[in-house]
């Protein structure tokens, strides 16, 4: 069995080290290229299309083109747009596939300084991969819905003040505010890029809250903490909730509609609430749930005991460690694995109420290994005992785990290829969109000069009474020249009624298909206006 006397340790990285971390995000690039181009829902509904709606200034001149995700902050999504545009397509996809890599780094650090056990490279490696070899987190592999991204924030936050925990806990009051104030930038960053990502930004306010310390260093480690969260939000949502505010009433729009009551839109909240659990059964059982059927929190598959597991665990250890606590820890740092259990905790209840998305805590999928370790290595059990039984449960939690391969595109250029059917007079034209189908991946193939507006989605819907509508109602009844439709082949019934209600009817026999490389088929038809009842 490996030693559990281990040496204090340098908080810096030997070069093994910084080749170990390397060759995780070169194989994590080459995994993600291997794969090929992201074709998910979200990608063709918005990850293409509002990174070139903000690059070319639509806000106004389309309309609702990705449902409620046209008004989200495209900053998320315009690095990766610039990188897929302007380089091939392979690259892109590398350059992506390491930044998603890069997450072993902080879960390196993590383990290298929650566990006192040699060979402490060795095992911090094995447990960082096995952390980062989570069904959701390699299904997400190559994908642009950035969790895994963001994970690297997050996790660089919370890895730098469990590596300086001295620091804050009693060392200058100046230096400790200094590192929980950038620790807590890179978490505000996050929240600021991906709403979703505010529950870790209190799960980190409570892992700073439990760490050790006088009162005057929790107060300014936890003041300094909160204007680095504030700075951080500011400096990526700052302007686009601004623009949001002036532009429609409600800087997070449509999203919380009932609080903010924006004309624009109804007081509904039109947010996914269908994997909420209510119920206090249901509540408490819930990471049981999800680990036996991924369907009752995420639209996407994964098939991973690994939260679960932890979950369980945690609530065990609770009382072990209270008997505990004061005895001296050969396997783990005990007020690292409290701030990292604090920090999950608190995460996992905000997102518990707010989302229950399994996909928005991807984070606590890639903590999992690390809190399953922790909770065995705080029972009071010999060290061989603890360290046989964490490794036991990390083998079935892995060997029980699936891994699931989405469906992807080959890494062709350009990165999105769409043909359009000949536009004779762009100048004069409108093409309208209906339907759920995601659409807005095809709007940068269109000449620039065309407005592209929803009449027909979630967000927007021929008569529901909403300001939007009635003013992208007139907008078209006003327009004087050509019209066409874009609808999903298989939505054109929901199609022909949403246009009827605009006394506008579809030139069937004039009807083309849209050829793309990442979905389709989708039918593009010009339009003529119904007088009378007959067109």
């Amino acid at each position: 069995m490996p030693s559990a006397t281990a040496p204090a340790r340098s908080s810096r990285l030997a070069p093994a080290e910084f080749l170990f971390l390397g060759i995780v995000m070169l194989g994590w690039a080459v995994m993600v290229v291997a794969r090929g181009k992201d074709i998910s829902w979200d990608f063709r509904n918005y990850h293409w299309y509002i990174p070139y709606a903000f690059l070319h200034a639509r806000m106004g001149f389309d309309v609702a083109v990705a449902h409620q995700a046209t008004y989200y902050n495209p900053l998320l999504d315009t690095p990766f747009y610039l990188l897929a545009t302007h380089l091939k397509a392979w690259l892109a996809l590398g350059i992506l596939g390491a930044v998603q890599g890069a997450s072993v780094i902080p879960l390196y650090i993590l383990c290298r300084t929650t566990f006192r056990i040699e060979p402490a490279r060795l095992i911090a490696s094995i447990l960082a991969l096995i952390c980062m070899a989570g069904s959701l987190n390699l299904y997400l592999a190559g994908a642009t819905y950035y969790d895994n991204v963001m994970s690297l924030l997050v996790l660089s936050g919370l890895a730098l003040i469990v590596a300086r925990r001295d620091d804050l806990c009693d060392g200058r009051l100046g230096r400790g505010a200094w590192i929980s104030a950038t620790a807590r930038i890179l978490v505000g960053s996050a929240v600021g890029l991906k709403l979703p990502e505010a529950i870790f930004a209190l799960g980190f306010a409570a892992a700073l809250a439990v760490l050790p310390g006088d009162w005057r260093h929790r107060g300014s480690r936890l003041a300094a903490g909160g204007l680095g969260g504030l700075i951080g939000f500011a400096i990526f949502a700052g302007f686009w909730m601004a623009a949001m505010a002036r532009l429609t009433g409600n800087p997070v729009f449509p999203y919380f509609n009932e609080v903010f009551h924006s004309p624009l839109a109804l007081a509904a909240p039109y947010r996914d609430l269908r994997f909420i659990p209510h119920s206090l059964a249901h509540q408490v059982l819930f990471p049981l749930l999800f680990s036996l059927d991924w369907r009752v929190a995420d639209d996407l598959p994964f098939r991973d005991i690994r939260v679960g597991l932890a979950y369980v665990l945690f609530i065990a250890t609770i009382p072990l460690w209270l008997v505990a606590r004061r005895r001296g820890n050969k396997l783990v740092a005990q007020d690292a694995a409290a701030a990292l259990f604090a920090f999950a905790a608190v995460s996992y209840v905000a997102w518990l109420r707010m989302f229950a998305i399994y996909r928005y805590i991807l984070v606590l999928e890639m903590l999992a290994p690390i809190l399953i370790a922790a909770s065995v290595g705080l029972w009071p059990l010999s060290v061989r005992t603890r360290f046989v039984t964490a490794a036991l449960l990390l083998l079935w939690a892995q060997a029980s785990m699936k891994v699931l391969v989405p469906g992807r595109a080959p890494a062709t250029d350009p990165y999105v290829q769409a043909a359009i059917p000949p536009i004779p007079h762009p100048d004069r034209t409108m093409i309208l969109m209906t339907g759920e189908a995601p659409l807005g991946y095809l709007v940068p193939s269109l000449p620039a000069q065309i407005p592209v507006l929803r009449i027909d989605g979630w967000l927007i819907q021929p008569q529901d009474g909403s300001r939007l509508t009635n003013e992208t109602r007139k907008r078209v009844a006003a327009f004087r020249g050509d019209l066409f439709v874009i609808a999903d082949a298989g939505e054109l019934a929901r199609s022909r009624d949403a246009l009827a209600v605009y006394g506008l009817a579809i030139g069937e026999a004039k009807c083309r298909n849209i050829v793309t490389n990442l979905g389709g088929p989708y039918r593009f038809c010009p339009l003529a206006p119904v007088q009378n009842g007959v067109r």
